[in-house]
């Protein structure tokens, strides 16, 4: 399979030199040649199938050329050693729960399959250090360091807005050491995000060390997000609640509703699919008005969706071949204030029992004013509500337990660079490295 550039100027890539290199050399976002549909077989009986099954299927059609078939099993059994189950929140609407993995957070699923195949990749290169570049807005950055952690051959850089990811998020990336080293920027995550794209872009660097990105960017990151999406389905498949399914997905970035989409291509029979924005509203205006216009992400309770210039966006313009009208007839918009999603996980604990983290509850929010009759909504609960735990607290006056999982980054040491959002200090910083 061959990979195209979503600015059309680069030259096509491997699988292997897409995810080695992360952005392609004109900028854009690389992009598979062909999306496989699936067979009719496949979905007639995907209820019967473990998750690690479905997804060794989705990522057969997506990597099946490129990479053995044992080595891709092995990548994807091991990425996936949790579980994501659909819990029933009210009689129309589950909560997707993709927080069970190693950082609580649904980036464990793309953070852990890139970590696996890039290594796979890099051994076969030989011994040349790989270095990763990675912006967060906090999951992003704990699930990449984590799944990459002590991987031979690799070094990580996570860069990360000071004073903009909760105090749990930092720990889970700032705390590791080995082959983690964590940059605090000066700045919100658009200057993080465009430090790692100029260094894409820069010379000298790229002739002083080898470069790639383990955000959504990069294929192996967001691909393997779909995974989940047929596991949701199968799920409600299971319990007779599969025929109209709507899915609304808490969007930051969005290179997680990105690898929805992808997968309808692919032929999953989701109805139509809910972007869930913060007061970050890029893409709701660009639903409404047909103008895509980026501007300065402001800061809100759901941080981790704290994008005004998603990345993604590129590819879903691309995937619909620039046709506004084809984007909404698959995809409707939401935007909730920081009140708002307040009151969404109040109004949910109270009605219903079930703790919302603040990009959940905006999922949740979109569901129940959404949904039409008939339909049964799936939304994404993208990080276990602890890792926000005084946001939380504060909104629900409750004192959530922190999982033993994050209790343990809790006592690490803080190990990280203080740097300023100026792109010649980085860039020095690295050029020293």
């Amino acid at each position: 399979m061959k990979y195209y550039s979503t600015n059309g100027q680069a030259p096509l890539a491997t699988l292997h030199e897409a995810v080695v290199k992360g952005l392609a050399g004109d900028k854009g976002l690389y992009m598979p040649e062909r999306i496989k549909p699936l067979p009719q077989r496949f979905f007639d009986h995907i209820e019967e199938l473990s998750f690690q099954e479905i997804a060794y299927q989705v990522a057969d059609a997506f990597f099946g050329e490129d990479v053995p078939a044992d080595t891709l099993r092995q990548i994807v059994y091991d990425t996936l050693a949790f579980d994501v189950p659909a819990v029933k929140v009210e009689d129309n609407i589950y909560s997707l729960e993709l927080f069970h993995g190693p950082t609580l957070a649904f980036k464990d699923v793309g953070a852990r399959f890139m970590a696996r195949l890039l290594g796979y990749f890099i051994r076969q290169e030989g011994n040349e250090q790989v270095n990763v570049l990675v912006a967060t807005s906090g999951d992003t950055g704990s699930a990449v360091a984590n799944g990459f952690l002590g991987v031979e051959g690799i070094h990580v850089y996570v860069l990360y807005p000071k004073g903009k990811v909760s105090p749990i998020q930092e720990c889970q990336f700032t705390t590791l050491g080995q082959n983690i080293t964590a940059l605090e920027i000066d700045g919100v995550f658009d200057d993080c995000q465009a430090l790692v794209k100029n260094a894409f872009m820069d010379a000298d660097l790229n002739k002083h060390m080898k470069l790639t990105s383990a955000n959504s960017i990069n294929v192996a990151r967001f691909l393997p997000q779909a995974f989940y999406y047929f596991y949701a389905y199968a799920q409600l498949k299971k319990q007779g609640k599969a025929d109209q399914m709507v899915v609304c997905v808490p969007s930051g970035n969005f290179g997680n509703i990105c690898s929805a989409l992808f997968g309808k291509k692919m032929g999953l029979p989701v109805k139509r699919f809910i972007a869930a924005n913060n007061a970050n509203d890029i893409f709701f205006n660009y639903l409404k008005t047909g103008q895509y216009e980026p501007k300065a992400s402001v800061q809100t309770i759901a941080n981790a969706m704290d994008v005004g210039d998603p990345s993604n966006f590129a590819r879903i313009y691309t995937l619909y071949n620039k046709d506004h009208a084809a984007i909404c007839a698959d995809i409707s918009g939401a935007t909730y204030t920081d009140e708002q999603i307040a009151e969404a996980m109040r109004q949910c604990k109270e009605t219903t029992g079930y703790v919302c983290d603040p990009h959940g509850a905006c999922g949740y929010q979109a569901l129940k004013e959404g949904l039409k009759e008939g339909e049964t909504g799936v939304y994404l609960e993208t990080a276990h509500p602890a890792k926000f735990k005084s946001v939380v607290d504060g909104i629900l006056n409750s004192d959530i337990e922190i999982p033993a999982k994050l209790q343990a980054f809790m006592k690490g040491t803080k190990q990280s660079i203080a740097l300023s959002k100026d792109f010649s200090e980085f860039k020095e910083f690295l050029m020293n490295e």
